[in-house]
């Protein structure tokens, strides 16, 4: 419990994964992913529960070994790459419900590609929710290139309108910073959540992650800069960065 309020972490890791195969379990410097995200959330000492949700038995002992609890097995239907994270969200609350008569003050939705995200994070997102009195805090970092700069492209490759006229002869600076979500901390009431299914509905907040802690993996390449980034923290004194 936090400043008196009790929170669910929740992890989702299906076995199925089509960018890098096996990646919630795949080794990262010697560890399995998922575990950097369950130390972080082990060592916040803020949240009451952390429960894996996963349709793999592999996944599910790694991730006991580790310290989370797996208490049942994910359906397969939302198992599947159609499948949305908040219909897995909901699911995992309702299981608590209906089968522990147990509800949270807070939801914490932690995704295990993103390694970096350490467990002062965890903290300072909870802090923003308390100090702004709000509905849901969700994570992002900056966004080095301006929206303004990005299109679709047609068949033929055609660049004459890529980028709008009113925006070519303007300095990057002004239109200020632009931020992405990074997927490393959605946060938000239980109430909300189950109510509106949605993290953004009303009075959400944004809690800014720096960069080098924003890698989310979801290619190969992702993959290899989460290993340097961890194998770079353990080269020196400090492993706060993944921790």
């Amino acid at each position: 419990m936090y400043h008196g309020l009790t929170i669910l972490g929740i992890i989702p890791a299906r076995g199925g994964s089509k960018g890098v195969p096996g990646k919630n379990i795949r080794n990262i410097n010697g560890k399995p992913l998922i575990y950097y995200t369950i130390e972080a959330a082990k060592n916040s000492g803020i949240i009451d529960e952390i429960v894996v949700s996963t349709d793999s038995m592999e996944i599910a002992e790694i991730s006991k070994k580790f310290g989370a609890n797996v208490p049942f097995m994910r359906p397969s239907e939302l198992a599947t790459d159609e499948a949305k994270s908040m219909d897995v969200i909901i699911h995992c609350m309702n299981w608590y419900l209906n089968n522990r008569n147990n509800r949270f003050d807070l939801v914490m939705l932690l995704q295990p590609t993103s390694p970096l995200r350490n467990s002062d994070d965890i903290v300072k997102a909870v802090d923003i929710f308390i100090n702004k009195k709000a509905n849901a805090v969700i994570s992002v970092t900056e966004f080095e290139h301006s929206p303004f700069w990005i299109n679709n492209l047609p068949s033929d490759g055609k660049m004459d309108n890529f980028v709008n006229r009113s925006f070519r002869n303007e300095n990057r600076q002004d239109r200020g910073k632009f931020y992405i979500l990074n997927g490393a901390i959605y946060l938000a009431k239980w109430e909300y959540l189950m109510k509106y299914r949605d993290w953004f509905y009303s009075n959400s907040y944004a809690y800014i992650m720096p960069k080098e802690r924003s890698i989310d993996i979801d290619t190969e390449f992702d993959f290899k800069v989460a290993e340097s980034l961890i194998s770079f923290s353990l080269r020196g004194d400090d492993d706060r960065c993944y921790r």
